[in-house]
């Protein structure tokens, strides 16, 4: 445990200084993980000279980014899905087909990688930086593609701030319309607490609740990643091994599942999904500051452009797909 605490103590503060900086700024147009991933990446150069901090920080992008998403379940409540009623799920539908549909083929045709592609697709279909972290570890996708995802649906959703609110009066949209299309196609969660409540309070209420609705979808799609990746894995091998329910299932998920059903049931106290709220979003920080530390500047370059604009038109279609299915609804 000794070798970690460097490593960890350094991620920590970082991840300090990003939620500082994030509160102290007058609007959240950035949050504190986007931050913290950002400055990882700065001090990199200056870090990876000492060999006393290296193991913290494997430590921290790995197992205490596993702890934190964890912990995220307890913010969850599948009693939501009830209250926003059948017409979320049908957005997220199509959304997350031409997410992960759509993105598979963009993919293929434009020659990129899969691992970075899918994560690409998570981060714009279901939620930002979080489902770009929870898909990570189960597709074992190198630091410097996690990075170069969740930049991508970040610089996104910084245009997307501005513009939303201007669209959305431009094209009279409700309230109500207006909370389900951010609520459905903005990536990240401050992203879209940001776009809609710039809009309307009650847009910014109903887009929260369409957000934790979205968010939900981690579960299955982390699952269905999981067993993709673990077959793909098989086959690649020249030994076929017996299959363990242990390779096959991401633990973390299952106790994820775990968290949000006892606060689903009411078994956690509103105090305390409060504070396994904050440690687990403060311990996202911490472990998006290790994967920071962890990622080379130069291999991002050399991934190139055509990621970013993949990441980019893949937003715009789940955008467009978004209000073309909202309006339809309304006029049913």
């Amino acid at each position: 445990m000794k070798k970690v605490l460097p490593g960890f103590a350094l991620t920590l503060l970082i991840a300090l200084v990003a939620t500082w900086v994030e509160a102290i700024l007058p609007v959240h147009i950035i949050g504190s993980a986007v931050l913290a991933m950002f400055l990882g990446v700065l001090i990199r150069p200056y870090a990876q000279k000492s060999a006393v901090i290296q193991p913290g920080i494997q430590f921290t992008a790995k197992k205490i980014l596993k702890f934190a998403i964890v912990l995220l379940g307890a913010s969850l409540n599948l009693n939501i899905v009830l209250e926003v009623g059948g017409q979320t799920l049908i957005i997220l539908f199509f959304t997350l087909l031409t997410a992960f549909g759509g993105g598979a083929l963009l993919a293929k045709w434009m020659g990129i990688n899969s691992k970075l592609s899918n994560m690409i697709a998570a981060g714009t279909g279901i939620c930002g930086g979080s489902a770009i972290a929870a898909m990570s570890p189960v597709i074992e996708a190198e630091d410097k593609d996690v990075s170069y995802a969740i930049s991508a649906t970040f610089l996104f959703d910084m245009v997307m701030i501005v513009l939303y609110p201007i669209m959305g009066r431009v094209l009279s949209l409700s309230d109500t319309v207006f909370g389900y299309w951010s609520g459905t196609s903005v990536n990240d969660t401050s992203s879209v607490v940001a776009t809609s409540f710039a809009f309307s309070e009650a847009a910014g209420e109903i887009a929260t609740m369409v957000k934790l609705t979205r968010t939900l979808a981690i579960i299955p799609t982390v699952l269905i990643f999981s067993y993709i990746y673990f077959k793909k894995n098989q086959s690649s091998s020249t030994v076929k091994k017996k299959v363990k329910l242990t390779q096959l299932f991401p633990w973390f998920i299952i106790f994820f599942v775990g968290m949000a059903t006892l606060n689903s049931l009411g078994l956690i106290s509103p105090s305390q999904v409060d504070l396994l709220k904050g440690v687990s979003r403060f311990l996202m920080v911490a472990s998006l500051a290790a994967i920071g530390l962890k990622t080379d500047i130069k291999a991002i370059r050399q991934t190139g452009v055509k990621p970013f604009i993949f990441a980019n038109v893949l937003s715009l279609l789940v955008v467009v797909v978004s209000i073309t299915v909202i309006l339809i609804q309304s006029t049913m």
